[in-house]
């Protein structure tokens, strides 16, 4: 019956961190067991400290249920936002708060054979000015571009770890249980459990970043297919224009969308003539790449005519793939998230005008196209969910117990 008990409070507890604020009742049904149960359970919680009463729903007639939540600071996490030239690393709350500033840096991924080890050692770093003991850390969730097979622990395509998963590297440096997660599928597990497509049944979350990657949530579910691999939007070979693109392969959706190409664009434009706020503002140096792209958005914000311009070709492009996704899967949304999701509504008249043309208007018809209210956050928040996810799974012999706090081993 105690294997039994651990249980039911790991699903509560995953219950309260998605859902933020429920009833016993709501959880009673979420849980599918009864609601003495529950009742029983939560009070367990309580005593422990690991669960709080929160005072009464609003009136809906009836008599107001008692809402529970968890406490913030029972558990926290380490989340890591990677992409192919930054990295940021946070630690979050049990409500998804930062406890301290996110540490960003520059971190090149390809043909970087010392970027695991600086990854590893940033992690260290960002936990002990934290002051947070490990022992309080529920573990590292990482999103990150490539081909990630998430049950290996592998990139295939960046982070080589020497005769180890790259997670067993990292939690063997560190102590903490670690998973990794492809930056797209973070991005939709992000909008699914706190975001745009929270209680949709099937949706297409577009990452717009360095390249153009998807996240696919299917009857509810984040699908990553056979391999962990579905999803690479970016690679859809849609053009002839002869552009090698980052994969191998020339003509990629990617080649002609990413923000790495808009502000390659942006600078063409400049060294042409064009006229725009964005003479004074591109720095058109490698290193200043980011603040670049930030440029071009924060310009198109502010109507500049050649921002608007670039942002709108490369979405009238994104919006020929979306074509290509609402003819297969016929999702009910689509959402605009990651980096580039910050241009905001600019993106979905010409994702719309592409669905005009190239969308069958039966299907095309009940797709809503809508912007992500996480944007920049959501791949951090997505790896917090990551971890959160996979609590309850084994401890590995190597991790002591008596290091794991016990509002951590209720988890375990």
């Amino acid at each position: 019956m105690a294997g039994k008990s651990q249980s039911y409070k790991r699903k509560i507890t995953r219950q309260l961190y998605f859902s933020n604020l429920l009833s016993c009742a709501e959880l009673s049904h979420k849980i599918d067991k009864s609601l003495s149960l529950t009742t029983k359970i939560l009070n367990e919680l309580i005593a422990e400290g690991i669960v709080v009463e929160t005072g009464y729903a609003p009136s809906s007639g009836g008599r107001r249920p008692l809402m529970y939540s968890l406490r913030a600071d029972v558990l926290y996490i380490v989340s890591v936002a990677m992409d192919q030239f930054f990295t940021r690393i946070a630690i979050m709350d049990m409500q998804n708060k930062h406890v301290c500033a996110v540490e960003k840096f520059e971190l090149r991924l390809a043909d970087n054979p010392a970027a695991l080890a600086v990854l590893t050692n940033k992690i260290e770093s960002v936990i002990k000015q934290s002051g947070i003991s490990k022992t309080k850390i529920a573990g590292i969730g990482i999103g990150m571009p490539g081909f990630v097979d998430s049950q290996k622990g592998i990139n295939y395509t960046f982070l080589p770890a020497t005769g180890e998963s790259i997670t067993d590297y990292i939690a063997g440096s560190t102590g903490l249980h670690t998973y990794i997660e492809n930056d797209s599928g973070i991005v939709g597990l992000a909008e699914l459990r706190f975001g745009a497509v929270r209680n949709r049944k099937n949706a297409m979350v577009i990452n717009i970043g360095w390249g153009v990657g998807l996240g696919m949530i299917l009857e509810g579910a984040l699908f990553r297919g056979d391999n962990g691999f579905a999803g690479e939007f970016s690679h859809i070979p849609l053009f002839n224009n002869g552009k090698l693109c980052s994969c191998g392969k020339s003509g990629c959706l990617e080649t002609e969308t990413s923000l790495f190409v808009i502000v390659e664009k942006a600078k063409e434009g400049m060294q042409a003539g064009r006229v725009s706020a964005l003479k004074r503002l591109l720095s058109g140096k490698e290193e200043d790449l980011e603040k670049d792209a930030e440029a071009i958005i924060h310009s198109a914000g502010k109507g500049d005519r050649f921002a608007i311009e670039l942002l709108s070709e490369a979405g009238y492009n994104i919006g020929r793939g979306i074509a290509i996704l609402i003819h297969l899967l016929n999702p009910g949304i689509v959402v605009l998230s990651g980096r580039g999701a910050l241009a905001g509504k600019i993106w979905q008249a010409p994702i719309q005008q592409a669905l005009n043309e190239h969308c069958i208007p039966r299907l095309a018809i009940n797709t809503e196209i809508a912007i992500s209210t996480l944007g920049y956050e959501a791949e951090l928040i997505g790896c917090a969910a990551l971890v959160m996810e996979k609590l309850g799974e084994p401890v590995k012999k190597s991790f002591k117990k008596e290091k794991i706090p016990k509002a951590a081993r209720l988890l375990r």
